[in-house]
């Protein structure tokens, strides 16, 4: 088998070719093996999809609101095909161009099958062999299937293959509680699907502040069924029917249940077990990770991991941050003079946001209030609602909330927490603040916030604080 060489190979084409458009604008040789879409989770069957298929249910939900403003809208019709068509064809239009550009680009070789490590920065793609100078790990992560009986002789939904449909389910079963599980039950059950989300944990999206747990669970059980402490024991499929057997872990009983379809949204898992990242000298984790420092280097030289194959914040935008860190430390290494500090520039995950499209929306950063007490902060804590501000009483008092958690003897912003509408657009203001020099609330206090604005309730969330 003949070995063609390198200067960068990269697995995996989504924040991945951060890395290959810089390496090429640099007269460098990249391979990119992909074996998936091209454009990678996100934008085939991640971010874009569903938040194209979301937006329009949360227009549907807040013309439903209305009606406490004096606002009678009805809805017609909910056009699933078309929801789910304009969905696809939306990521088709991003996702073909840029497919055929890397196919046809002179520095960049695309390998369409799935790579393996066969050696020291060696790997096999298909019936080629592959070598790099650096390597860059974006591998991503795929749907995890529990070890449910009877799961194998199903016909069920990840978030793989869930925007093929082109009839909606009359009843659903989803199982998982967490970010993924939330927006999808927020979607079908918007769009007139009898829904049930079947969670393991005493509590929805567990990575949230309580209080945001809690109110989450109530909203959404105004529009489904959502069962905490409920595992799934059983799965049988009968013709179009999926049978469904369910424990209690309270009192262990048995739930039987039927659905048209069951959608499995129980977390991720790493892709590294394709990828064979041992042979290559690289370390995993106990759940498959790729084990990085604080500068994004794997355990072997010249090679660097980011995005989703951490397993440590699983969104887009933090593997976009990820990969400018290791192209930026690559970068630097290869220019570097012998005997001189080539300044490496490691990680801040210290304000990494993300948001969750429920509905009420979820948009979060940094420590939760346990999380800040058992590092062992001393914290301020202070929450503000939607309804006692005055663009909230305009609104109709929708459902919400600011949480802040303040370091008490600096004033350091250590994290922010909201539930309500807009939600990941409030965020951003403390986000920022957070990269600030200081970063403390006193940014936002002595800030002019506009009034009446939903911003308002950020302020007041900082002024309440005890």
């Amino acid at each position: 088998m003949f070995e063609k060489k390198y200067d960068i190979v990269i697995i995996g084409s989504g924040s991945g070719m951060n890395i290959g458009a810089q390496a090429v604008e640099h007269g460098m040789k990249v391979a990119v093996c992909e074996h998936g879409l091209w454009g990678g989770t996100c934008l085939n069957n991640g971010c874009i999809p569903s938040k194209m298929i979301i937006y329009p249910m949360d227009v549907v939900r807040w013309a439903g609101e209305a009606e406490k403003l004096g606002v009678h809208v009805k809805v017609e019709d909910l056009d699933f095909g078309h929801i789910m068509k304009r969905a696809r064809e939306h990521v088709k239009a991003d996702q073909e161009p840029m497919a055929r550009a890397a196919e046809h680009h002179p520095s960049l070789r695309w390998y369409k099958e799935t790579a393996e490590f066969v050696g020291d920065y060696t790997l096999r793609v298909g019936k080629d062999k592959i070598k790099g100078e650096m390597i860059f790990i974006s591998s991503g992560t795929r749907p995890l299937v529990p070890p449910i009986p009877g799961i194998e002789k199903v016909d069920y939904l990840t978030n793989e293959n869930v925007f093929d449909l082109d009839e909606k389910p009359d009843r659903m079963i989803i199982v998982g509680g967490g970010f993924v599980g939330v927006e999808f039950a927020h979607f079908f059950s918007t769009v007139g699907t009898d829904v049930t989300v079947l969670e393991m944990g005493d509590r929805l999206v567990a990575q949230e502040e309580p209080q945001i747990s809690q109110l989450l669970h109530r909203e959404m059980m105004d529009s489904m069924q959502v069962l905490l402490g409920h595992r799934v024991d059983g799965i049988e499929q009968h013709g179009g029917t999926k049978r469904v057997t369910v424990r209690d872990l309270a009192n262990d009983g048995e739930i039987e249940m039927e659905a048209d379809q069951v959608l499995l949204a129980a977390g991720r898992i790493s892709n590294s077990d394709l990828l064979h990242p041992e042979k290559t000298g690289v370390e995993t984790d106990e759940k498959g990770f790729i084990k990085v420092n604080e500068y994004l280097e794997t355990t072997k030289p010249n090679i660097w991991a980011f995005g989703d194959a951490l397993g440590i914040h699983m969104y887009r935008h933090a593997a976009n941050y990820e990969s400018e860190i290791a192209w930026q430390n690559a970068h630097r290494q290869l220019h570097k003079d012998e005997g001189h500090d080539h300044g490496k520039t490691a990680v801040d995950f210290t304000a990494m946001p993300h948001a969750v499209y429920s509905h009420p929306q979820i948009g979060s950063v940094g420590l939760t209030e346990k999380q800040a007490r058992d590092a062992g902060h001393d914290v301020l804590i202070g929450q503000w609602d939607y309804s006692k501000s005055a663009k909230g009483s305009a609104m109709g008092d929708p459902p919400g909330f600011v949480k802040v958690v303040v370091e008490k003897e600096s004033y350091r912003i250590l994290g922010c927490h909201v539930i309500g509408y807009a939600a990941p657009i409030m965020i951003q203001e403390v986000v920022n603040v957070m990269n600030c020099e200081n970063g403390t609330a006193m940014n936002v206090l002595n800030s002019i916030h506009i009034h009446p604005a939903l911003t308002e309730i950020l302020l007041r969330a900082f002024a309440s604080m005890r």
